[in-house]
């Protein structure tokens, strides 16, 4: 993997979102999810990144799908909602205070691995598509449909290799999602070889709404494959 420059990791974070955006003609009703260009999002990443990461340590990369409405779509931070942002990260903030289940089940895992300082300086969580999106009002997916992936491969890749570049130091990544997030990315990586190995984690949302009396085995499982990476 590449190595790190001599700015910080929070610095190489920072002007990776800073000039986040899409080119290509996406498909009719398909809306882009950018928080990055909101005054309020930028000073809480600069924020979060800044107490977080703030070296040039490497990090392992654990890749989600795209950023939803109710999570980063608002704070501009993966799996962190503005409860979880005010609570778990001291960092206060003026967004709607409404929990996100992903964001739920990330930080019980953050914290059943030792808390965010002490995870965050292992691990940074990014995204396949760093941008996300809507249609009809709705979260949806860089997959949902063929004519949306072919529109945003190329700044999919582009995204990925400059997410690599922010100061990645394993060839091995974790990919939050068992069925079509891992699908894919195991086909872009045949591909363009990014990766030694892609290892699955289940997706948050789903372990919440569908597996919620197994939680704590599903924390447990997840928390050991990452400390194994």
């Amino acid at each position: 993997m590449n190595k790190t420059k001599s700015n910080t990791f929070s610095e190489r974070v920072m002007k990776f979102y800073d000039a986040l955006h899409i080119e290509e003609v996406l498909p009719e009703g398909i809306e882009i999810i950018n928080p990055y260009q909101q005054a309020e999002v930028k000073e809480v990443c600069r924020e979060f990144y800044t107490k977080y990461y703030s070296d040039n340590n490497g990090r392992h990369l654990i890749l989600g799908i795209n950023p939803g409405r109710f999570g980063a779509g608002i704070t501009g931070i993966p799996f962190t909602d503005p409860q979880k942002l005010a609570d778990e990260c001291g960092i206060a903030n003026s967004f709607n205070k409404r929990s996100e289940l992903s964001s739920e089940f990330i930080y019980f895992l953050i914290n059943a691995m030792g808390g965010p300082a002490h995870f965050y300086k292992h691990y940074f969580i990014g995204a396949v598509s760093p941008l996300g999106f809507l249609k009809n009002g709705k979260n949806h997916n860089y997959y949902d449909s063929a004519e949306l992936y072919r529109a945003l491969k190329p700044f999919i890749i582009k995204n990925l290799v400059e997410q690599i570049g922010l100061g990645i130091t394993s060839r091995k990544c974790f990919c939050l999602g068992q069925g079509k997030n891992l699908e894919y990315m195991n086909r872009l990586n045949d591909e363009l070889g990014l990766f030694d190995e892609i290892i699955p984690l289940p997706h948050p949302r789903w372990v919440m709404q569908y597996r919620r009396k197994k939680l704590d085995l599903y924390l447990s499982d997840s928390a050991k494959i990452l400390s194994l990476g």
